[in-house]
């Protein structure tokens, strides 16, 4: 299986605001970025 990594967005009250499951590393950045752009 290897390993499987997940991305919490987490607000400002500390709760989590998105889950981003099975990530890959090369991409996960600019997921980040774009969402934070269209959700920030």
């Amino acid at each position: 299986m290897g390993v499987v990594r997940s991305t919490f967005v987490i607000d400002e009250n500390g709760m989590i605001e998105k889950v981003m499951p099975k990530v890959k590393p090369d991409t996960n950045a600019a997921e980040i970025l774009d969402y934070l752009r269209k959700n920030g």
